[in-house]
């Protein structure tokens, strides 16, 4: 008897996976930095009697590298609406392992001095430049891949890539966590950076064999590539930009409880380092499984409510989940972390890649999508060193954090009411006309 043949993966299947991997990547990087800023980077690279101060600068460094996600957004975005969706993942996910790779090769402030912290930020700077374009190229690739009645599913996998990055660094810290201060910030911090360079290999090799999306290769064959796609996007899509921008700063909850708390947790109420880190994988392992099942809900149900529903649920979870900070209550703590962030966040997560994409038209998703994620994504990425720098470091500083978040989560409710409901919308027929132009400036 013939052995039974083998079914390759479909296109969608295969571009979900490829955004998995890559935006695990991202956000391994990201968040990795994020917990070493909360919790090392302070000692190793701003040393100060108050230290305070060195937690305020080495939370601000973690936001710099949302302000340089912009300026990458742009440029990226270019490269992916003009050239194509793959040439922009192969060399984000290449780059980001690169600048990750030699950050835990940096040397201390008391090896050379203020070079370090100079060093790191540039380092920092070029993560945020090229995770500016990764997460947009692999929400248009499988949106435009996946078939018009699941785009939802498929592009949740992207946010799905980002919870288990966020779990892989977390859960990597946890052992790194339990060593000595002086290993800790010796050497023990640098292994989980270095251990980067795994997961880059890895992404390359899935990315290699992925296609670019039909829905470019058909604007290509008709000649229809945009020359300058940013020029036409501020001049006919604006207001979609508008409205990603402020939507976007959903991420600030993210950011709280992935960063602000922990810090707060560790450093003000002197709560151990290791369950905290460990109710961050908790939560992100159970947004695995939910990611996917919302993404499901939305394609029945539609973006809107769905998006409204998780925003005003996460406002009131980040108070309850703050809150149980301070009781130092471990149990409570697990439970109001995992279903704030595993369960009721996760619903604005799966959503966010369908419902920014569906927003444009093929000709300019990837640089709309990009550039307005990346600009509320800044804003979310500075909140923990505003909130640290206006509310203290008091044990009182979470109700601050709380309301900031809460109101954050209030600009995102009114920025998706004014958009338009698009899950049933056809895939050629998403984003505002183009008027059409000549066909030598459209070359």
């Amino acid at each position: 008897m013939a052995p039974a043949a083998i079914t390759p993966p479909s296109a969608s299947t295969r571009a979900a996976r490829a955004a998995w991997i890559g935006s695990a990547l991202e956000y391994y990087d990201f968040f990795l930095y994020g917990t070493a800023a909360a919790l090392v980077f302070g000692a190793v690279f701003f040393p100060n009697e108050d230290p305070a101060a060195g937690t305020l600068a080495s939370l601000a460094t973690f936001g710099v590298g949302y302000a340089a996600r912009p300026l990458g957004a742009l440029v990226l975005g270019h490269v992916g609406d003009r050239y194509g969706r793959r040439r922009v993942l192969m060399t984000t996910v290449i780059a980001m392992g690169i600048a990750t790779f030699l950050i835990g090769c940096l040397p201390s402030y008391d090896a050379i001095g203020v070079a370090a912290p100079i060093l790191l930020v540039f380092l920092r700077l070029l993560q945020g430049f090229f995770a500016g374009g990764e997460q947009a190229s692999a929400n248009s690739m499988t949106l435009e891949h996946a078939p018009e009645d699941r785009r939802a599913y498929y592009s949740s996998f992207t946010l799905g890539g980002t919870q288990a990055g966020q779990a892989i660094a977390t859960a990597i810290f946890i052992p790194i966590a339990t060593l000595p201060d002086s290993a800790l910030e010796s050497w023990g911090w640098r292994v989980p950076f270095w251990l980067s360079a795994i997961v880059a290999i890895i992404a390359v090799l899935i990315r290699r064999s992925l296609d670019e999306t039909p829905v470019f290769e058909r604007e290509a064959a008709r000649g229809e590539v945009p020359r300058v796609p940013l020029a036409e996007l501020f001049r006919y899509h604006w207001r979609a930009v508008l409205r990603v921008i402020f939507a976007a700063v959903i991420a600030t909850p993210s950011t709280i409880f992935t960063v602000w708390a922990l810090s707060y947790a560790v450093n003000t109420v002197e709560l151990e380092r290791t369950p905290m880190l460990l109710v961050g994988v908790l939560a992100n392992v159970v947004a695995l499984f939910t990611i996917p099942q919302w993404g499901k809900l939305s394609d029945r149900i539609g973006r809107k409510p769905q998006f409204i529903g998780g925003s005003i649920g996460s406002a009131v979870m980040t108070f309850v989940y703050l809150w149980t900070i301070t009781t130092g209550n471990y149990v409570l703590i697990f439970l109001a972390g995992i279903l704030f962030f595993g369960v009721v966040y996760t619903a604005t997560s799966a959503v966010w890649p369908a419902f920014y994409g569906e927003m444009f038209s093929a000709r300019v998703r990837l640089s709309g999508t990009a550039f307005g994620t990346q600009i509320g994504f800044a804003i979310s990425g500075f909140v923990p060193s505003v909130i640290t720098a206006v509310a203290g470091d008091g044990k009182d500083a979470w109700v601050g954090a709380a309301l900031i978040t809460a109101l954050l989560c209030g600009v995102n409710i009114v920025a998706v009411l004014t958009g338009k409901e698009t899950y049933r919308v056809p895939t050629d027929d998403l984003g505002a006309r183009t008027p059409r132009v000549p066909a030598e400036e459209a070359r």
